[in-house]
Order: structure tokens, then sequence, then C-alpha cells
């Protein structure tokens, strides 16, 4: 199943739709043992996502591919060889794991700043130490990816996809990291929640794109369609898409990505779709 388990609502208050905020310990149980009984085997946390990596520590990873971030590289530290190792060491520690499937850069624009080799030199000793398997980076837009690609060749590369926002899909980006071996994950299936609220709830600060929301949820009913099913169907459909995150706050909403993952439908219309970063950049709202 390419559904992997977003976890930073297990340690923070996280996305504009999230009304329940942080998942306790118990719902966390439940949750991680549905995934693991329906064929998810993925999980994606971060330094930075409060306490999830203890809490999820706590509760036990044996037999999870974990994939966890490195927060950007603080101005003043002049060794980063033992800053990466000491942020990778400690998160290990948190989570009560040996090794991690994955580290990603949290801020990869400093793969090609000043410190940019001593940081790409310090991801690959990580790999030769044999406490990550695959190293790479965590984007928010692709034409990060031009200069990335230049100085760096991910094992990994995560971005937001969705029906609103293909500029991984037009760029032409999802093609040249899948020829270069690299494994694709998506997030911001959803856009943190705003494709599946009805209007009523959507924020006023949204309104100038009225016309976009009208014409998806025009289709949706056409095609008697419910978002969530269509969102995630969207992205499971691109062939060069190897797992897509998705956070929930408890396992009923698991169990409903679940089940959407059954539906199968025809593509989404090209022209619900925009390049307008107000509305598709969430760093933006």
């Amino acid at each position: 199943m390419k559904l992997a388990l977003g976890t930073a609502q297990f340690g923070l208050n996280y996305g504009i739709s999230n009304c329940s905020g942080k998942v306790g310990k118990d719902e966390i149980i439940d949750i991680l043992s549905l995934a693991k009984a329906n064929g998810i085997q993925t999980l994606d946390t971060a330094i930075a996502y409060g306490d999830s990596e203890t809490v999820l520590g706590g509760v036990g990873l044996g037999g999870w591919r974990v994939i966890t971030k490195l927060p950007p590289f603080p101005e003043g530290e002049d060794n980063v060889d033992c800053w990466v190792e000491k942020q990778m060491r400690e998160s290990l520690e948190r989570m009560c794991l040996e090794s991690v499937y994955g580290i990603l850069l949290h801020q990869p624009d400093q793969l090609f700043g000043g410190l940019g080799e001593a940081i790409r030199n310090s991801l690959a000793r990580l790999k030769d130490k044999g406490l990550v398997e695959k190293i790479g980076v965590s984007i928010y837009q692709p034409n990060q990816l031009e200069l990335i690609n230049n100085v760096f060749e991910p094992d990994i590369v995560q971005a937001p996809c969705n029906v609103f926002d293909r500029r991984l899909i037009e760029s032409g980006w999802l093609s040249r990291l899948k020829e270069q071996g690299a494994e694709i994950h998506i997030r911001s299936v959803f856009l943190q929640g705003l494709l599946l609220m009805p209007m009523s709830r959507r924020p006023k600060k949204f309104d100038q794109w009225s016309s976009l929301f009208d014409a998806w949820n025009g289709w949706l009913m056409k095609n008697e369609l419910d978002p969530v099913s269509a969102c995630l169907n969207f992205v499971y459909s691109i062939p060069e898409v190897d797992r897509v995150v998705v956070g929930v706050a408890n396992s009923r909403q698991l169990q409903e990505l679940i089940n959407a993952s059954l539906v199968k439908f025809s593509g989404v219309p090209a022209d619900i779709s925009s390049f307008d970063e107000g509305l598709i950049n969430p760093s933006r709202w």
C-alpha cells in the first residue's frame, strides 16, 4: 500500500483543519495497530514535531520503516559533522531505535550554501555508519530541485502534491527523479484539510479562489465522489509515487483513509488546479 502515516499530530497541534489537538498515547497505539494490520509500513516523523519521536519510542517501533527529518543547521555552529551525528543519535535514542530507514533535510537549501559540502558529507557518513539506510530532502516547491540536483542526488524526495497543486507533475521532476532511482513521497494531499472543507468552514481568506473550489466541489458531485477518496486516488494514480504521507487524529480517520484507498475513478480535470502560491503553499497562509 502506498499510504504512509504522518505523525506531526502525535507531537503538535498541526494543520488548518485540526480541531482535536495532539493525539493521545492510547489512540496512537490503536492507529499503529490498524495501520500495520493493513500493510502500512512507513512512518514519517521529524525532530521538529514536538515530542512525537519520544511518544513513538514509548509505543514501540519494531517492524516499521521510520523516516525522520533533520532540522535546519544552526547559525554559529562550526562542527557540521558532530552536530549532524548528534542530532541523528539523539533522534534514535528518543525512538528507541538503532537505525532508521531514512532521514530528510527539512531545509534542503542549506545543501548548496557555504556549509553545503560539509552537510552532504555528514549525511553520507550517517549511511556509512549504518544509522540510516537512505538520505534525502523535504521540499516545498519543485524549483528547489534544480539547485539541489546539481550538488546532491537524494535517495528520497518528499514533496507536496494534490489536486490543486500539480507543480511536481507539470515540472517534469517526477519522471526525472524516478530515472535517478529516487523514492518519491507525497505529502499535503489534502492541502492541510482545505480540499475537504465545506464552504461554511473554509476561512474567508480563501474566498478569492471560490471559482476553483466551486469547480472542485461540482466535479465531486457530478461523479458522486467524496473528497477524501478523490484526493487520495489522484496521487495514488501517479505511477512514479512510492508513498503518500497522511496524518490522522484517530483510528476511525485511518480506517476512512484505508477504505477510500479502494475507490477507483478516472482522473481529475487538469483545469481544477492552480499555480498561485497564495493558495497552494501553506507557508503563505
